[in-house]
């Protein structure tokens, strides 16, 4: 393994690490800097194309919640993240993740991501969020059970 793509590993973990961090955090504006400007976001099929709609499924998340509000606190977390560097601007990933709110374990499933090199760093060109499921008290649930 070359060092380029050891290096471009390592960045790549680190978008998906502060992606986590920011978000449970509210720091949308940091978020969003990960994102490339035309990138997409994917959840539940529905694609949110670009940084205007992508910062409006984040500031949504009161009104996507079951109870109508933010959490008392969110976690996301990843695991068995596997990279594929495709050449030196382009990289493809997946992982699972889960995901902790006052209710317990909220929600889990997983990410499936496209990264590109943007003014020279690692963004997230395309992100797709599959949910795997939900616990029965699940503040993400919708009322149609997705």
């Amino acid at each position: 393994m070359e060092l380029a793509e050891l290096l471009a590993r390592e960045a790549i973990r680190d978008i998906v690490a502060r992606y986590n961090s920011f978000g449970d955090s509210g720091l949308f504006d940091r978020v969003l800097d990960l994102f490339s400007a035309d990138a997409v976001l994917e959840i539940a099929g529905v694609a949110h194309e670009g940084r205007e709609q992508i910062r409006a499924v984040f500031d949504g998340v009161p009104k996507r919640t079951a109870k109508g509000g933010i959490p008392a606190y969110l976690r996301h977390f990843t695991s068995s993240h596997q990279i594929d560097v495709v050449d030196e601007t382009t990289a493809t990933g997946r992982c699972y993740f889960l995901v902790l709110t006052t209710v317990g374990l909220d929600h889990w499933g997983r990410y499936l991501d496209d990264y590109r090199m943007v003014d020279g760093r690692w963004r997230f060109a395309r992100r797709r969020v599959l949910t795997d499921g939900f616990s029965p008290p699940s503040l993400f649930r919708t009322a149609s059970g997705d």
